[in-house]
C-alpha cells in the first residue's frame, strides 16, 4: 500500500467519524511512525534482495567452481588409478628384471668360475709343458753332447757336423765318410762311425729318426744307371743302407726310423764348385718329435 492510499484511507475515516484533533494528531504521528517503519523495511527488503542476488550469484559461481573441482578431482582420481596400475606393472617388470638379472649374474658368475678354472688348468698345463720342454731341451743337450763326444775326431776333420734347431737335432755326415762315389754300400770306416751314433740314438726314446739322403746336381753316370736311374734312387738307397744298419746293428726299432731321398733338390752349398758339391753329397740323421706312436715312460 502506497503512502497516498494510506492518507486517503485516514482522511475517509476522519470524515466518516468525529474525532478530536488530539486523536487525529496521534493517529498522524502513528502513521508517520508506521511510514518510517515501512520505509525502513522497504530499504531493508531492498538490501536483503540485493544481498540475496549477490549470494545467488556467489552460489552459482561456487556451484560452477564445485563442478569444475569435482571434474578435476575425478580426473585426478583417474590419473592416480592409472599411476597405481603403472606402479604395479613397473614393480612387476622390475621384479622380473631383477630375477633375470639375478639369473644372468649367476650364469656370469658360473662362467667366470669356469674361466678361472680353465685359466688355472691352462697355467698348470703351461707349467707342465715348460717343465717337459726344459727336460726335452736338457735331454737333447745331453744327446748333443754325447754325439759331439763320440764323433769328436770326425767333427774336427769336417766330416761330421751336429746342429740343434727348434727341437730338431741333426747329424750331418759327408759322403766320403760313409760311401764311395756312386755306391750305396757303407764303407767299414763309416760303419764304425754309425755304430757310435746308433749307440747314442738307441737311448733317445722320445724322438723319431729320419735318415735323409742328398746328392749333388751331377747326373748319374751311364755305367750306374742300371742300378740308380737318377740321383733320387741313389740318395734313397744310401738312406736305406743307413736305416738298415741302425735297425739291424744298433738295435733301433723300425717304427722309430724313416727313409727320405731328396736327391739334388735340397743343396746346402753351390753345386758349381767342387767344395760345394762335396757338401751337398751327404747323409743327414735328424731327430724329430715322435709322431703317431706311444712312447713308453721311463725309457
Amino acid at each position: 500500500m502506497t503512502r497516498a492510499a494510506i492518507f486517503i484511507c485516514l482522511l475517509a475515516l476522519l470524515l466518516s467519524a468525529c474525532v478530536s484533533k488530539s486523536t487525529f494528531d496521534k493517529q498522524v504521528a502513528e502513521f508517520n511512525s508506521l511510514q518510517g517503519d515501512y520505509n525502513s523495511l522497504q530499504q531493508r527488503y531492498q538490501d536483503l534482495s540485493s544481498q540475496f542476488d549477490q549470494l545467488r550469484d556467489k552460489h552459482a559461481a561456487l556451484q560452477s567452481e564445485n563442478e569444475t573441482t569435482s571434474q578435476r578431482l575425478q580426473a585426478c582420481d583417474q590419473d592416480l588409478e592409472r599411476a597405481r596400475q603403472d606402479l604395479v606393472r613397473l614393480e612387476q617388470v622390475l621384479s622380473d628384471r631383477s630375477a633375470e638379472a639375478g639369473e644372468a649374474m649367476a650364469r656370469m658368475r658360473q662362467t667366470i668360475e669356469g674361466l678361472e678354472a680353465e685359466k688355472r688348468e691352462l697355467e698348470a698345463s703351461l707349467e707342465r709343458e715348460r717343465i717337459a720342454r726344459e727336460a726335452r731341451i736338457a735331454k737333447m743337450k745331453n744327446t748333443y753332447d754325447a754325439l759331439v763326444g763320440k764323433l769328436e775326431e770326425e767333427i774336427k776333420r769336417g766330416e761330421v757336423t751336429i746342429s740343434e734347431l727348434q727341437g730338431r737335432l741333426t747329424v750331418n755326415m759327408v759322403e766320403r765318410i760313409l760311401f764311395d762315389s756312386g755306391k750305396a754300400d757303407i764303407k767299414p770306416g763309416g760303419l764304425k762311425v754309425l755304430a757310435r751314433v746308433g749307440e747314442i740314438l738307441l737311448n733317445v726314446q722320445d724322438k723319431d729318426i729320419m735318415v735323409e739322403g742328398h746328392t749333388d746336381s751331377v747326373p748319374i753316370s751311364s755305367r750306374l744307371r742300371d742300378r740308380f736311374p737318377s740321383n733320387w734312387e741313389l740318395s734313397s738307397a744310401r738312406a736305406a743302407s743307413v736305416v738298415h744298419f741302425l735297425q739291424d746293428k744298433a738295435g733301433i726299432p723300425g717304427e722309430r726310423l724313416a727313409i727320405v731321398g731328396y736327391g739334388p733338390y735340397r743343396p746346402v752349398a753351390d753345386n758349381d764348385t767342387p767344395e760345394g758339391r762335396e757338401q751337398n753329397r751327404r747323409i743327414q740323421i735328424v731327430l724329430v718329435p715322435a709322431q703317431g706312436r706311444i712312447v713308453e715312460s721311463g725309457n
